[in-house]
């Protein structure tokens, strides 16, 4: 079989890394790709927002299935125009893809379905949401812009200069929304599933550091590492994530007539009452991708076929191996703002010598150097008995690439470290 992946990011890489390994896989094309998905596909430069350009490209190459990676074209509603065309496409449709589209749209399926949530209220216009505020929320509050944020849309206000200031900005420019929420006490972690639109596969957890500085401090980031399993996500608390959170969303899209196809990743907060979204995305996650991929022992393509095909109801649940993933991301300097693009990349091979993988993401070629062209440059992912062994085996490969212009956190994975020293 040819297939198709779309995107260009370390999730992206990570995702082609593990296709190539198919016994089903004839050939994989990537549009645009990277240079390191350069080494698993071949790259083409065709537009993802061309839809007709994508199917005619889909058809000269004989492509019999397509891999959507990132969230803007599922929005976009580029599955949609691939399956109008007959070509079968691992990824939700414009209509179900709301789920990470719209924070409101999500929220309002929470309050329908009864699914554990934080309370909010969705805004239009700046003088309801300084009312809100005002009335309804205390300090901390979080509030969201309604839309695609690449993971940086949310900020949570610990102070009313804070609060005053996100809705200016997300006001500041006519058309905008937002979803002001009531601030959840507890740990994170995320949840994946793949679901066919009626039934579900758990495909594992995470947890990820969206902070760009050590000990969790500074703004938000797309995410600074992460690892998996999350140990802190219990079977006891994913089952109960599942029962409460997972199925009636799966059941209430159906019932909407927007029936949700692809992975469905839960971002979740566990309290004291128990597991309550945070939010949904309609893919898999970056860097969460990276640490999933490391542990799945199963053949990916044939998961996301049966997916497509509606056939999760009689399968196994993905086999994962023992121990954890963990990756570590190397940004460009000046990240999470602008990032210092062009600085060289060395050392990558010697990192790998020593058992790590490294997912290439805001990378190019500059004749024959690899240079950062992005904000999140690599995602260097590791292995280990424990969060612990797998965190020193991802920074000994850290140690070995030679990125001046490049740096990352230290620490990631350190709640769980703490935790196994037993403090």
């Amino acid at each position: 079989m040819n297939v198709l992946l779309l995107g260009s990011g370390g999730r992206e890489h990570a995702l082609a890394w593990k296709l190539a390994q198919s016994p089903r896989l004839d050939s994989l094309h990537a549009i645009p790709g990277n240079p390191g998905i350069a080494d698993h596909a071949q790259c083409h430069d065709v537009p993802l927002t061309d839809h007709a350009a994508v199917i005619d490209f889909c058809r000269a190459h004989a492509i019999g299935f397509v891999v959507i990676g990132p969230e803007a074209p599922l929005v976009d509603g580029l599955s949609d125009s691939l399956r109008a065309a007959g070509l079968p496409v691992f990824g939700p449709s414009r209509a179900a893809a709301q789920l990470e589209g719209s924070k409101g749209f999500t929220k309002d399926l929470c309050a329908r379905e009864n699914i554990p949530t934080a309370g909010y209220v969705r805004v239009a216009d700046l003088e309801t949401a300084q009312a809100a505020l005002a009335r309804d929320f205390g300090r901390p509050v979080v509030i969201k812009a309604d839309g695609l944020a690449a993971g940086k849309g949310v900020t949570v206000a610990m102070t009313e200069d804070e609060a005053q200031s996100a809705i200016a900005a997300i006001f500041e420019k006519p058309g905008g929304e937002a979803v002001i929420e009531e601030f959840l006490e507890g740990e994170e972690a995320s949840l994946f599933v793949l679901t066919d639109g009626t039934h579900y596969l758990p495909i594992g957890s995470a947890q990820d550091h969206k902070r760009v500085g050590d000990g969790d401090v500074g703004p938000n980031t797309g995410g600074m590492g992460a690892y998996s399993p999350a140990p802190v996500l219990t079977p006891a608390l994913e089952a109960e994530a599942i029962e409460t959170i997972i199925k009636p969303t799966i059941l209430g899209m159906a019932k909407a007539g927007t029936p949700y196809s692809g992975v469905l990743y839960a971002g979740l907060m566990l309290t004291r009452t128990g597991p309550k979204l945070i939010e949904y995305n309609a893919r898999f996650g970056d860097p969460e991708c990276q640490v999933l991929m490391m542990r799945l022992e199963d053949d990916l393509l044939d998961l996301m076929l049966a997916t497509e095909a509606g056939q999760l109801a009689d399968r196994p649940e993905p086999r994962f191996a023992d121990g954890t993933a963990l990756t570590v991301v190397m940004a460009a300097a000046g990240y999470p703002g602008t990032p210092e693009t062009g600085g060289a990349i060395a050392g990558i091979a010697a990192a790998e010598a020593t058992g790590a993988k490294i997912f290439q993401a805001g990378t190019k070629r500059d004749g024959d150097r690899l240079v950062a062209a992005g904000g999140r440059v690599l995602a260097v992912t590791a292995t280990g008995a424990s969060v612990t062994q797998a965190q020193a085996a991802a920074y000994r490969a850290v140690d070995a690439i030679d990125f001046p212009t490049g740096f990352s956190r230290r620490d990631i994975g350190w709640r769980e470290v703490a935790r196994e020293r037993g403090e």
